[in-house]
């Protein structure tokens, strides 16, 4: 049981609709497999595009990829290797917006796909906010186990950086 309430980060709200069993690692302060490839290569996609932005700001217990104003409005834009965890991508970019939200700060939100060549909006309206909701609470409950979740296996588990805790 967790000594205290789980820092619920954007990290975790990617992973909560990916992987229940990754949501309990990650709140209980296990970490991935730093060495795994597909992490690297995220690491190394969000370091070389958009070089001018200045990545990796913090915002609370949150750290976006980069934030720019334009038009005189704040961007919030998280760089993802590919689109195919777009949903995860959204909700984790739609955390970003209502944690600034609950702070006073209306600010955009965009997915950005450097490797696909694809940039897409995320917009944080009353639908979105009931889904972070919903999902703050599964979250939660996750966290309260004493135990991981069952094994799942997903289209995701093949590349996961928790692999070995799930399939050793």
């Amino acid at each position: 049981m967790l000594a205290e309430s789980p820092r619920i980060t954007g990290t975790v709200l990617q992973a909560v609709s990916i992987c229940r069993r990754q949501v309990w690692f990650l709140t209980h302060s296990i970490s991935a497999d730093q060495d795994n490839d597909l992490l690297m290569l995220g690491r190394i996609i969000d370091q070389n595009s958009y070089a001018r932005e200045r990545h990796q700001t913090m915002f609370g217990n949150n750290k976006f990829d980069f934030m720019q104003t334009s038009d005189g409005n704040l961007v919030i834009s998280e760089i993802k290797k590919s689109s195919r965890a777009e949903k995860a991508s959204i909700l984790q970019l739609a955390h970003y917006l209502y944690e600034l939200e609950k702070e006073g700060i209306t600010a955009k939100g965009f997915l950005l796909y450097p490797e696909e060549k694809k940039r897409m909006e995320v917009v944080l309206d009353d639908r979105t906010r009931h889904d972070l909701e919903k999902n703050y609470e599964e979250i939660m409950a996750i966290a309260r186990s004493t135990v991981p979740e069952p094994l799942a296996e997903n289209k995701y588990c093949r590349q996961c950086a928790y692999s070995e805790y799930c399939w050793s």
